[in-house]
């Protein structure tokens, strides 16, 4: 749920509701000067589960057919399992953007898409829900094969959401519409709500199923066409889902999938000149980029969903247990891949010594390995890039003087599988406090007292942040933040918008809002000769 501000508050009277309730179970321990390996897992002792799922989905979707990319290119998507090969898939570059550009403005100007009833559009999309719960199996082995997350977490939660948020989005498509506006004279004046066109769309690998729908959903509904160009990693589910759209009856060139590379099909997709706008989830490097390449050609409106280092602060006032656990779930949930993760753990200081003791023996306990395998909470890191990105992070955590309290090392020889590491005596100005590490690394700093605790948490580029039932009013709205989670995480319902301020972007995914990125406000004022009224 890659990018974003949001932040959580914890108090005495603590609520666990969140649409992902996954637990676990593993072992390790700092002691004093050394890391003691004593995780259980699976990762790498025992023989990996071969997915029940086969990959028929590897070329670019342009206008409505699956066809190779024109420089018949290939790249390879790995098992972050194990480092091997999955598939070789159809490698997009800008020729294959200007393809599906090209099929996305014909469905646009002359399709039908935009011209059929919103109430026929909706019943596509209310098909394309009901075909995602039919292939859920195959939706979920897919998404965990390609991009590590476990099983359960895909099946039973990611999968499902999915055909949520496009039953939620079908719902909108006939409910979009202006305002009659009173003006002074003799004139009718009326808003119209038109679909801004061809929409290009740059989805994440955390998530690759739920992002698809966050941007696909409201540009459908709102009677736009689409591209969209899937993260190089993890490119299955995104071509399954299209293959799945064409079968629910959706018109050809409405949709269009290409899999590549950022500096090529990327930047191909939001500097051409005839894509109307453009909505990209990564990064907040990346993002700055997007927007100059969007404005340098068409200054296309933009929509960014970026990185974020939320805080999750612990009032002395919280039931302990029940704020290690939700802690821990907001920081190590998805790997730690997760831009919205409670990355940052204020702890009052009169609860803080309890409670990273607590944190410690949470994160010994969580079940690390295979993904596919019942009871695993953990899977591996994306690829060999992220995992040696989060390993540099813990290597700086150590350098700076932060206390290893677990965690710190590899799994196994294969595969991208690193324990679950907390680190206590946290200071704002360590790199592992200030940057997005995107692993699972908590951090825990201590604080005094509220003011203290606002001001901290809004020390950043990003900023998330928390606070007690009796203070949650208050530090809700000091938080710079575009979410604050009051007793609970990561409650990503389809009605609550969702995005950040500051650097972690701007515009809103999910919810009502989320339309106005994809809709143009056109005013038609008719002078009126003796109107009976106005």
């Amino acid at each position: 749920m890659a990018a974003r501000r949001v932040s959580s508050l914890l108090s005495r009277s603590f609520s666990t509701s969140s649409p992902f309730p996954f637990r676990s179970q593993g072992r390790n321990c700092y002691n004093g000067s050394r890391v003691v390996r004593r995780f259980g897992t699976s990762s790498a002792a025992e023989k990996i589960i071969s997915p029940s799922v086969q990959v028929s989905c590897t070329q670019l979707l342009i206008d409505g057919n699956f066809v190779d990319a024109t420089s018949g290119k290939t790249f390879q998507t790995l098992d972050p399992r194990t480092g091997e090969v999955i598939a070789d898939v159809a490698e997009g570059d800008a020729e294959d953007i200007d393809r599906a550009v090209k099929a996305a403005r014909k469905a646009f100007d002359k399709g039908p898409w935009p011209r059929m009833t919103a109430y026929e559009r909706s019943r596509i999309m209310l098909r394309f829900a009901d075909l995602v719960e039919k292939h859920s199996e195959e939706l979920a082995a897919l998404e965990t094969w390609d991009n590590g997350k476990t099983y359960q977490q895909a099946k039973t939660a990611e999968i499902p959401m999915l055909a949520r948020l496009f039953r939620y989005y079908a719902g909108w498509a006939d409910k979009i519409h202006g305002l009659t506006v009173p003006a002074d004279g003799n004139y009718h004046v009326q808003t119209l709500h038109e679909p801004i066109g061809v929409a290009g769309q740059i989805i994440p690998w955390n998530f690759p199923l739920l992002m698809f729908a966050w941007k696909v959903g409201p540009a459908l509904a709102c009677g736009n066409t689409i591209v969209l160009k899937t993260a190089e990693q993890t490119p299955l589910t995104a071509f399954y889902a299209g293959k799945l759209f064409l079968e629910a009856g959706l018109p050809p060139g409405v949709l269009n999938i290409v899999s590549g590379f950022g500096p090529t099909a990327g930047a191909s997709l939001a500097s051409h000149m005839d894509v109307d706008k453009l909505a990209f989830t990564g990064s907040t490097d990346t993002g700055k980029v997007i927007l100059g390449l969007a404005a340098n050609s068409n200054l296309k409106p933009v929509t960014l969903e970026l990185g974020g280092k939320s805080p999750f602060i612990v009032f002395e006032d919280a039931n302990i247990n029940k704020a290690v656990e939700l802690a821990h779930f907001a920081l190590f949930f998805n790997q730690g891949q997760c831009c919205c993760a409670g990355s940052r753990t204020y702890v009052h200081e009169k609860v803080y010594d309890e409670f990273v003791e607590k944190a410690k023996a949470r994160a010994l306990k969580r079940v690390v390995g295979d993904p596919f395998k019942k009871g695993i909470e953990q899977g591996p890191q994306i690829d060999s890039k992220q995992f040696e990105k989060v390993m540099r992070y813990i290597r700086s955590g150590v350098e700076s003087n932060a206390t290893l309290e677990c965690g710190g090392d590899q799994i196994g020889n294969k595969g991208y599988f690193i324990q679950p590491t907390v680190f206590s005596n946290v200071k704002d100005d360590m790199l592992i406090a200030q940057d997005e590490i995107f692993g699972p690394v908590q951090s825990i700093l201590k604080f005094r007292d509220v003011d203290e605790v606002i001001r901290r948490a809004n020390e950043t580029r990003y900023g998330l942040a928390a606070g007690s039932l009796d203070t949650a009013n208050r530090v809700s709205r000091a938080l710079k933040a575009g979410t604050v989670w009051v007793n609970c995480f990561d409650v990503f319902d389809a009605a609550i918008p969702f995005g950040g301020y500051k650097m972690s972007g701007n515009g809103r995914e999910k919810g009502i809002y989320s339309l106005n990125n994809y809709l143009q406000i056109k005013a038609v004022v008719t002078a009126l000769n003796n109107p009976a009224w106005i």
